[in-house]
Formats: structure tokens, C-alpha cells, sequence
């Protein structure tokens, strides 16, 4: 679903249009993939909020450009397009924790709050359970390319096959020798424009255990 600027509530389906402004929830069993103007993607894993903080790009406007986005809580798969290619500095993914920018990149993030109990965008108390045993902050992998996470406590840069991790705003990011346990599977349609290096599944179809798909 998708909670709009002016508050209002809707509910997102195949094609449904996203824009500045607006704060996206997946629920429970549901994967939602955001396609943006300049070919970009985030993919939104289950129990997720992400807003849409502000987007702009026109080919032949460059110095216009600009993507800034909010995860709250949750994880998600970023792929960049033609605008984080162009103008790496003008992308920003904003989280409770750091702050992550781009080199031209694929990358999940994942936020675990100190608290798993939360609201969906209606008001209603979100029964999404986040991944057991991790503790509370922001963990990133880098699947192709490379990022940036920074917050008060330092910056620190992420290459390809990377994990890193940071449990405030407070402490420096710090690399992880192995993945913490953070899992992303969304449906395997949903794979099928990973970049090179990536998991890839290109079997057409839909997860079972799936109950939406908004792609």
C-alpha cells in the first residue's frame, strides 16, 4: 500500500504509479519492485516502509537530477539506473541508522529496529516479525559495484561480495567477514534484471508462499 503526502491511504497494484512524496508499506508474504523513469529498481522485501523522498530525471537535464529515499524499517534490493550512472552524488538512501550513497551498484539493505513492533501506514499494529537473532541496525550487502555508508560515527566504502553493518548512528560501519544471516528472496520474476554476478532466476512464475506481487 502506499500512504500519499496529503495522508491518504491506497492500495498498489500491477502498474500503479509511484511518486515524490509518497511512503510505500509491503505487508506480510508481499514483494513489491518500483521501476523509476531512468530504469533504476528497488524491490521491497515483506514487513518493509520506504519513502520516496524526492526523484527527478530528464535525459537531457543532468544537473536537475536527484533521488533521495527513506528506508524506515525493512529491507530492499537497489539497482541503479541511468541517474546513479550519471550523477553517483545525487543518490541517497536515508536510514535510521546511516546514511548509504552509490558507485553504480547493486545492493540490499536491510534495517532492523530495536523495537519489531511497529504500525502499517493505516494505523493498525504491524504483525511483520523482522529476522530473528540479528541484533538492532543496518546491514548492507554489495551484490555489483560498490557503496558508501556513512552516519556520525564515520564513513566506510563496500565492494562486491561485502557485508557491512552499523547498530546506531552513533558507531562507525564496520565490515563483516560473512553474510550476518540476512535473507532476500523475493519471486523469481522478480530477478530476472539482477546485474552480472548477481543470483539470477529467470524461471517465470509466482512464489507460493507469496500473496502479492506489485511489480
Amino acid at each position: 500500500m502506499v500512504k500519499k503526502a496529503d495522508g491518504s491511504v491506497k492500495v498498489l497494484g500491477l502498474k500503479s504509479e509511484v511518486e515524490q512524496g509518497d511512503t510505500l508499506v509491503s505487508e506480510k508474504n508481499t514483494y513489491a519492485q518500483i521501476r523509476f523513469i531512468d530504469n533504476s529498481e528497488i524491490t521491497l522485501q515483506p514487513g518493509t516502509t520506504f519513502k520516496v523522498e524526492a526523484f527527478a530525471y530528464e535525459a537531457g537535464k543532468p544537473d536537475a537530477d536527484s533521488a533521495s529515499f527513506s528506508l524506515i524499517k525493512g529491507g530492499l534490493r537497489s539497482l541503479t539506473g541511468l541517474l546513479g550512472k550519471r550523477n553517483k552524488e545525487k543518490f541517497s538512501l536515508k536510514t535510521p541508522s546511516a546514511t548509504i550513497g552509490i558507485r553504480g551498484t547493486t545492493f540490499t539493505a536491510q534495517y532492523v529496529p530495536a523495537s519489531t513492533v511497529g504500525m502499517t501506514a493505516s494505523g493498525a499494529p504491524s504483525a511483520v516479525r523482522m529476522p530473528a537473532g540479528l541484533p538492532p541496525g543496518l546491514y548492507v550487502s554489495v551484490i555489483d559495484g560498490a557503496i558508501s555508508m556513512s552516519n556520525t560515527g564515520g564513513s566506510m566504502n563496500f565492494s562486491a561480495g561485502q557485508f557491512g553493518y552499523t547498530a546506531s548512528p552513533l558507531k562507525p560501519p564496520v565490515m563483516m567477514p560473512v553474510n550476518p544471516g540476512i535473507k532476500f528472496t523475493p519471486p523469481p520474476t522478480f530477478s530476472t534484471q539482477l546485474a552480472p554476478g548477481a543470483q539470477n532466476a529467470s524461471v517465470p512464475g509466482k512464489a507460493a508462499a507469496v500473496d502479492c506481487e506489485v511489480r
